[in-house]
């Protein structure tokens, strides 16, 4: 992870080697899979192709990932001119931090949420919406926006990022095999039911599937894990875990009320936020992205309680 004054995580780092590591070979082990389907039947340039298709999505991903989160939350990068106190604050927190300052962003939505995004620190832009502004107070956001700035750190970002590519090319595999047995199959077509279409895109659905199911849980364990990571690196900096408790309160306490169809402007970044765009953020469950409010709330209580203790 990038050398910076927010605690250092061995655990985060092992698991984000873990996760690439295992993701990379499922990749791989995808592509062999594919090109031993078809290779049976002629089609190994088709097994290629996709391949090539995986590795641009990885390389989209790595070098787009602050631009897409942006246009996902519609936000707009703002200027200390524009945002004085906001870019204030995050100078102050970067220069506790001893890291690089990230660029700035505001999403204009009632939803209160804040998420950082980009491939490096260099290239990281840490942004908030209009809502949780709004919401709340001066120790709460900073409490916020330090949790924002160890993601960025400890370049988790970057890792959900690329990690992510797998599931997305077994994704879309799994829509090219559906459409591929609807109108025949690969080597055939509809009307000829002896050809060996529709096996060959069963096998390839089935492979598919099982890959983006393997990526799914992976990234949810390495999202809900970066989380607690991250409270816990925010608090330590700020001194102040009290404050990031409550604001978790206040957000997701916000969230819980707002109708499902105005959730769906910040859904497609959702994994990325501090607290996840959905109903019933408590919740815990296997598919969820972030930890719930109870374990978070009970860590930041036992920071809290470790830092009251006189020291002697």
């Amino acid at each position: 992870m990038a050398r910076s004054r927010f605690v250092g995580d061995p655990g985060l780092t092992a698991r984000m080697t873990l996760v690439m590591f295992l993701l990379g070979g499922v990749f791989v082990a995808l592509i062999a899979a594919l090109m031993a389907i078809f290779a049976s039947n002629g089609g190994v340039g088709i097994a290629m192709l996709i391949g090539l298709a995986g590795i641009g999505v990885a390389i989209y991903q790595w070098y787009s990932s602050d631009t897409v989160a942006m246009k996902a939350m519609r936000a707009r990068e703002v200027t200390a001119q524009q945002a004085p106190e906001l870019h204030a604050m995050i100078d102050r927190l970067c220069t506790m931090a001893d890291m690089p300052k990230p660029r700035v962003g505001i999403a204009d939505t009632s939803v209160p949420n804040a998420f950082a995004t980009g491939r490096s620190p260099d290239r990281a832009v840490v942004c908030v919406t209009t809502g949780i502004l709004g919401m709340l107070t001066a120790e709460e956001l900073e409490g916020v926006l330090a949790h924002e700035l160890s993601h960025v750190a400890h370049r988790d970002v970057l890792v959900m990022t690329v990690a992510s590519s797998a599931g997305i090319a077994a994704g879309m595999l799994t829509q090219g095999a559906q459409y591929g047995m609807f109108f025949g199959g690969f080597g055939g077509n509809r009307r000829d039911n002896n050809n060996n279409g529709l096996p060959i895109w069963l096998l390839v659905l089935v492979v598919s599937l099982v890959v983006y199911a393997v990526s799914f849980v992976l990234l949810r364990l390495l999202s809900r894990y970066r989380e607690m990571s991250a409270d816990r690196a925010g608090a330590y900096l700020t001194m102040k875990p009290a404050a990031l408790a409550s604001a978790l309160q206040k957000i997701s306490g916000e969230i819980n009320t707002i109708p499902h169809k105005d959730l769906r402007q910040v859904s497609a970044a959702s994994a990325l936020c501090i607290a996840p765009a959905v109903a019933g953020v408590s919740l815990k469950t296997l598919t969820s992205t972030h930890p719930s409010l109870e374990q978070r709330l009970e860590q930041l209580a036992g920071i809290q309680a470790e830092l009251g203790r006189p020291t002697r």
